[in-house]
């Protein structure tokens, strides 16, 4: 078995496919869209399957908000170094929602990042395999 993709619901499509890939920096792989079932899926990823799991947004049309709930936690993300990514995250407009620092009880640098719907999104430095940053 292997991770293949994490679904997020989205309330504005465009919005979270800007964020995704102007802000964090992933790539747009690939839509569809269902009009008998009415929703648009967007799969954004650093690459795609097989080799990178990827991030499936799905916009369900006429809900533009949704109730996170208490069971979600976050999507993890590393990079090379966490306050460099959080810059250019905050340059492009991003939200840090966490600054860069160590991790409670650890040593591991952590930042948090919070998507347009409110999503978090953890930043973790590691220097032997890196995504973003």
């Amino acid at each position: 078995m292997r991770l293949l993709h994490t679904m997020l619901r989205v309330g504005d499509l465009q919005r979270s496919i800007d964020f995704y890939t102007r802000v964090i920096g992933m790539k747009l792989l690939r839509t569809s869209e269902n009009t008998e079932y009415q929703y648009t899926l967007a799969f954004v990823g650093f690459g795609s399957n097989p080799e990178h799991a990827e991030l499936e947004l799905t916009h369900n049309w006429g809900v533009s908000s949704y109730e996170l709930g208490t069971a979600y936690g976050h999507i993890a993300l590393a990079v090379a170094d966490v306050a460099a990514a959080c810059d250019r995250i905050r340059a492009a407009g991003g939200v840090i929602s966490r600054e860069p620092g160590p991790v409670k009880g650890g040593k591991t640098v952590i930042a948090f990042v919070t998507d347009p719907d409110g999503y978090k999104i953890e930043l973790i430095q590691r220097t032997d395999h890196v995504t973003l940053g």
